[in-house]
């Protein structure tokens, strides 16, 4: 869990992913919609990324990818993301973390 935390530190939003996710591409595309400039890390080609993604496993992340955090902050995968998509939550959340601006 060490690796993630560094990995998403000071950056507004952080995606893991895999690149041959479908549903990682919606929620890249979906974010970076916004105007957000998301850091993208694809677990199948990075190094230690099996790693990585046994570390999200046991921070309760099921399925694996796509993982997004918003301001540091575990927002989860793409339910809890298009949940708040649809709640008009999402944009609020990224302007505060300062990935996007109005």
């Amino acid at each position: 869990m060490e690796m993630v935390t560094r990995m998403v530190a000071d950056r507004p939003v952080v995606i893991f992913s895999r690149t041959t996710c479908c549903m990682s591409h919606t929620i890249k595309t979906l974010i970076s919609g916004f105007g957000a400039n998301p850091t993208v890390y694809e677990l199948d080609e990075v190094p230690y990324g099996g790693q990585i993604e046994r570390a999200l496993q046991r921070m309760g992340c099921k399925p694996s990818v796509p993982v997004v955090f918003i301001g540091q902050q575990l927002i989860g995968g793409p339910n809890q993301v298009m949940s708040l998509q649809v709640k008009n939550q999402l944009v609020p959340l990224l302007i505060r973390a300062g990935a996007i601006w109005l």
